[in-house]
């Protein structure tokens, strides 16, 4: 009685996901960056995971190919992570760059959490490299988390210390 490799249904259907996830992070990403002229650190660690984020689609796109999707013609859950990440940019105003680096930081760990799903659903299929993939794509993520976490109170106190001179030189 061998146990049978189950459906790759799910394993597809979250994939998908994956790549509407990715190309949503790298909407955001891009966004981010290109308001962060006063914070060169960040930004240059948000231009580097623009970077990384395009290597995931290509990834994920070969992991679709692997089970035989045809890429082209994907359904993507566009429309909930748009909202997510509407609701996300709109936090953007004067402290943007403060809410923007916890609304990364948070967005990181709901991409990490799917590749963890992914990389279990790959395994109970028998994909061992759609695994393999899906843990490179972790790796990146998890570095990506870290270096936002290691770096918020920097950056916070960036921004405090320029809004005080701002509000000074309102006063003046």
């Amino acid at each position: 009685m061998g146990t049978q490799p189950q459906s790759p249904k799910h394993l597809e259907d979250w994939l998908r996901d994956a790549h509407a996830m990715e190309k949503q992070a790298e909407k955001m990403l891009e966004t981010q960056a290109d308001r962060l002229e006063h914070y060169p650190q960040l930004k240059a660690r948000i231009e580097q995971h623009i970077t990384e984020t395009r290597g995931q689609v290509e990834k994920i796109e070969q992991c679709l190919s692997l089970l035989g999707t045809d890429t082209s013609v994907m359904k993507d859950m566009g429309g909930k992570l748009a909202a997510f990440g509407q609701g996300m940019s709109g936090m953007m105003a004067s402290d943007e760059v403060v809410k923007g680096n916890m609304a990364s930081y948070a967005f990181e760990h709901f991409e990490i959490s799917s590749y963890r799903a992914l990389i279990q659903a790959a395994n109970k299929v028998g994909k061992p490299e759609i695994a393999r993939i899906c843990e490179e794509i972790l790796k990146e993520e998890e570095a990506m988390a870290d270096w936002l976490l290691q770096n918020l109170d920097d950056t916070t106190r960036q921004f405090l210390e320029r809004s005080e001179d701002d509000d000074l030189r309102a006063k003046t």
